[in-house]
């Protein structure tokens, strides 16, 4: 897996203890929160529609500790709608961390 931060780890470790099989679950939840999420910003057309879609992505970062999304989320939250560079970025996130 190219995506590795410690911090979620400890968070996904924290949530499942020592069941492997929730801890698979878990990592599934958060990929598909975070496509999901994705989709929303890249459909946002206004401010306030990609200002939520930012903010959902932050939420979903946070409750799982992932630094590096909230932080991604954070420079959506003070781009325009639908920055190209702000949605790449975000995506290959997305996809490093399925790998």
């Amino acid at each position: 897996m190219a995506y590795h931060s410690a911090s979620f780890d400890s968070a996904l470790a924290s949530a499942a203890g020592e069941d492997p099989q929730l801890a698979a679950e878990l990592r599934a939840a958060f990929k598909d929160s975070l496509e999901q999420r994705l989709d929303l910003l890249k459909r946002a057309r206004c401010d306030a529609n990609w200002y939520q879609a930012a903010e959902r992505l932050r939420g979903l970062a946070a409750s799982f500790n992932s630094g590096e999304l909230i932080e991604l989320a954070e420079n959506a939250l003070q781009a325009a709608p639908g920055e190209p560079t702000v949605v790449r970025d975000i995506e290959t996130f997305s996809q490093e961390f399925g790998e």
